[in-house]
């Protein structure tokens, strides 16, 4: 048999309490680099979620390589992307209930 299907979220979503996560606006942008490359950050999500998950499937999902990083200002985590991901993550995100539609803003171009 096949084994059960791996939920990545399983123990990272909030116990089903009626709580809503407390957070704002979820920011996703581009930065150029170099010639045509670019990277996506997303900015703003709930320090109480496990961003390493949430980046690791994203990953696998796009294919593209990320990472975690501390925001020197704010000093929040900020998730950061190779290439320009802005509408996969924001599908991702809605697709797996992490914010709704109306809180994700997409910046860039």
């Amino acid at each position: 048999g096949l084994a059960a299907p791996f939920d990545p979220f399983a123990d990272a979503a909030p116990a089903d309490t009626g709580e809503k996560l407390e957070q704002g606006y979820v920011h996703i942008r581009i930065q150029q680099r170099n010639g045509r490359k670019s990277i996506t950050t997303v900015t703003g999500l709930s320090q109480k979620l496990d961003l390493k998950k949430i980046q690791k499937a994203i990953k696998k999902e796009h294919c593209c390589n990320g990472t975690v990083l501390k925001d020197e200002e704010s000093g929040k985590e900020v998730l950061q992307f190779q290439g320009d991901q802005r509408e996969a993550v924001k599908t991702f995100l809605i697709k797996e209930e992490i914010c709704d539609k109306d809180s994700v803003k997409v910046h860039g171009f």
